[in-house]
């Protein structure tokens, strides 16, 4: 029988790791400047956690979750997104008590989600996000933003639009809801049984239905933003201030909707309009979660956050064709020719290695000729030639791949040589 990767995964070899560590090292920098600090939750949570915070009428919880019975007959769930976990940890742990809010945190890891496997879209999938929990000021929503918008762009892409929207408080929500109930309900029997389902636990589900889109009511249903509050206005103006004055261009999108419940003012999307990426065009997306600590046994505690893909980002980076930096160097590479040239070999790599000098050697006891190729393809920077001549003479060939050059250096004095060159 032979093995393959499962449906949905994929391996990421090490050809394609150093892109990998690029975004990773650039996501972890660019959060310390801005001050949010590093969560790791488990990768399984118990399945209610899920139903409570991301909804029981969204596709994730209806369609898309790895849900599971452990021995001791409890319901567990692969997650299938970051902020539930992190919430749940933030009140497990008391974070609120903190004296420092808002309490500013990222994770990065993988995700599970059962859906239809497509470019960029996998069952087990790598997701970065951010979660500022603890403060109801617009100014932190605009933050949270605009560290997603320099993410992307310290990854070097070019082609992105921010979109941003409303959704309201609780008030504003509700009254929008019945009037949705209102239009929909007279026709709701030529929608998809989803829909259906959704008419009256959560009729804004029903936008963003992909079966129905094309249906004649969908076009005419009633805006979220014609029913927002005064004070749901306020907010949204304020963070397209706050927006402005950091210099970020966005546009304002009615219809964004976002397909978590949790989600309550404002809400956006980061997307490559980068030629030939694809249909799914979206690389980040979050908003605020005022209300889901309290709906998950916390005090109020009202957050904002997102979460961006980051096999989405390098997809990006493709289309774009953005130059990836190179993270690994080697900067010696041994060529022992003979059994005691070997010892010697081991223990100068060895040597390197404990003085911060990257160093590899060959094991597979070739000649010297396949040797020097190996070196080549490894893009070693210098190769140590040690043969019985070099051993008995206590020195070794330097030679400098970049120019060619070559000279003798004692064994003694190689360490202290490849430091001050």
């Amino acid at each position: 029988m032979s093995y393959q990767v499962p449906r949905g995964t994929k391996d990421i070899l090490p050809v394609e790791t150093e892109k990998w560590q690029s975004i990773e090292r650039l996501i972890q920098e660019t959060c310390s400047l801005y001050q949010y600090k590093e969560i790791r939750t488990p990768m399984f949570e118990h399945t209610e956690l899920f139903l409570r915070s991301v909804g029981d009428t969204t596709d994730i919880v209806q369609k898309e979750m790895y849900t599971f019975t452990d021995r001791g007959d409890r319901s567990l769930t692969l997650r299938p997104e970051g902020t539930a976990a992190v919430v749940r940890a933030y009140v497990e742990h008391k974070m609120f008590g903190m004296p420092d809010q808002p309490v500013k945190l990222y994770y990065m890891g993988p995700m599970f989600r059962y859906e239809r496997q497509q470019a960029g879209r996998y069952r087990q999938f790598s997701q970065f996000g951010v979660e500022a929990i603890g403060s109801a000021d617009p100014a932190i929503d605009a933050e949270v933003i605009s560290l997603a918008m320099d993410i992307c762009k310290k990854a070097g892409l070019t082609s992105l639009k921010l979109v941003i929207n409303s959704l309201g408080d609780a008030e504003s929500r509700a009254s929008h809801k019945e009037s949705l109930v209102e239009h929909f309900k007279p026709s709701i029997g030529e929608f998809c049984q989803d829909c259906q389902n959704r008419l009256e636990k959560n009729p804004l589900r029903i936008l963003d239905c992909k079966v129905d889109r094309n249906h004649p009511l969908m076009n005419t249903a009633p805006a979220l933003s014609d029913y927002l509050n005064e004070e749901s206005k306020q907010y949204f103006d304020k963070v397209k201030e706050y927006l402005t004055v950091m210099g970020l261009k966005f546009e304002v999108d009615v219809n964004l909707v976002r397909g978590l419940d949790y989600y309550t003012h404002t809400a956006f999307e980061i997307m490559s309009t980068a030629e030939g990426f694809g249909a799914i065009t979206t690389l980040c997306g979050g908003g605020r979660y005022n209300g889901l600590v309290e709906n998950i046994g916390g005090p109020t505690a009202p957050g904002i956050g997102f979460g961006m893909g980051v096999d989405r980002i390098l997809l990006a980076q493709e289309a774009e064709g953005v130059p990836l930096p190179k993270l690994s160097t080697l900067n010696v590479y041994v060529v022992a020719l003979g059994e005691e040239a070997k010892k010697k070999a081991v223990e100068v790599v060895r040597n390197f290695r404990l003085n911060g000098i990257s160093a590899d050697l060959d094991y597979l006891d070739r000649k010297m000729k396949a040797q020097m190729k190996s070196a080549d393809r490894l893009s070693a920077e210098n190769v140590l030639i040690i043969g019985e001549e070099e051993l008995n003479e206590g020195c070794a060939v330097l030679k400098n791949m970049t120019d060619g050059t070559q000279q003798k250096v004692l064994f003694d004095e190689i360490l202290s040589f490849l430091k001050r060159n």
